[in-house]
């Protein structure tokens, strides 16, 4: 009887560690990206997601604050515990309050019944604050006394609530900047920027562009049933070239375009939105390779042929010695797949 025991015991252990890997091995594999600066931002979210720490995430806007404050998460040993967001920006100061703290019955005139807010809805779990640089002053007020003790009183309520949360913010704003100008108390700044991460905008990390374009034409595809499968060389280029003020949610939206529109199982430019069309992008260097999905032989040396010579400047001296061909073999591949 011992035995079995122990034997069932050992299994669920390890059923358990196996669900933990799979689950961490998924959120990992939702951060895209293998640029230097972007391996290092994921680097420090290993580091500090197992800790209790607060965390700040900065950058500007689309750069994926939201979806590193899910990896933090997922990567804690509050992943079973729940996570639960709240924009400081979408709410006036009486509303955002009474969903920080949640409310008693007849708090306000319209609150017909006690609504427990998103710090007791987070309990033992994770509450990420996005853009928290638009908190007004009178809410931070409170927030900062939650992060201090765990405790606060619902809207119209009395009784003291204690809960144990973690906090992930996001702001794109400079809140050293922000405390200066009085409009972001000093005190909550020095209490929410115990780890900082700053995440780099998209044109910073542009050799990820591909990946991200692949991975999104992928998630489109399959959303609207299309079967598109590439991206043609010329569109990678225009949109490495572009500098995408609104980062990766502006490529995301781009891409989702490009997939509904064309009729053909290729994203070329013309499927492009027409800012895309009025520039003549200049190379961009890359250290992958970039291939189509499901690549024949000849797509994959074609693409090859092209993004090397791209990567030498057109010296084809240089492009052959990468290729580890000669530079006849060169001339006659080129000539073959018709390059100019």
């Amino acid at each position: 009887t011992i035995r079995k025991g122990l034997t069932l015991r050992a299994v669920l252990v390890e059923n358990v560690a196996l669900k933990r890997q799979m689950q961490d091995h998924f959120a990992r594999a939702q951060v895209i990206g293998s640029s230097p600066v972007w391996r290092q931002v994921c680097t420090m979210i290993e580091q500090v997601a197992p800790a209790r720490a607060t965390v700040l995430l900065t950058g500007e806007s689309g750069t994926g604050k939201e979806l590193l404050a899910q990896l933090v998460h997922r990567l804690s040993p509050r992943a079973a515990r729940p996570f639960v967001t709240l924009n400081a920006a979408a709410l006036p100061p009486t509303l955002l309050e009474a969903e920080l703290f949640g409310y008693e019955k007849g708090a306000y005139t319209g609150a017909l019944q006690r609504k427990p807010g998103r710090f007791e809805l987070a309990d033992g779990g994770t509450l990420f604050l996005d853009e928290i640089g638009e908190m007004p002053l009178e809410v931070q007020v409170k927030l900062l006394r939650v992060l201090q003790d765990g405790t606060f009183e619902r809207l119209g309520g009395t009784r003291t609530q204690q809960v144990d949360v973690r906090i992930v913010a996001a702001t794109n704003k400079d809140l050293h900047q922000e405390v200066v100008a009085k409009h972001f108390r000093e005190d909550l700044y020095f209490r929410i920027n115990v780890v900082t991460i700053e995440l780099p905008p998209l044109r910073e990390r542009r050799e990820d562009i591909p990946r991200l374009a692949a991975h999104f034409m992928q998630k489109y595809a399959q959303q609207n049933q299309k079967a598109i499968t590439a991206i043609h060389q010329e569109t990678l280029r225009r949109l490495q070239a572009y500098d995408w003020p609104g980062n990766v949610r502006e490529l995301e939206h781009v891409i989702e375009r490009a997939v509904v529109l064309p009729q053909a199982t290729t994203i070329r430019v013309a499927d492009l939105p027409p800012r895309f069309h009025a520039f003549e992008p200049v190379f961009v260097p890359c250290e992958h390779l970039v291939l189509p999905a499901n690549a024949t032989l000849a797509e994959i040396e074609h693409a090859a042929l092209i993004q090397t010579l791209h990567h030498c400047g057109g010296n084809r001296q240089a492009a052959a010695r990468l290729l580890d061909i000669g530079v006849a073999t060169l001339y006659r591949k080129l000539k073959e797949y018709q390059i100019p």
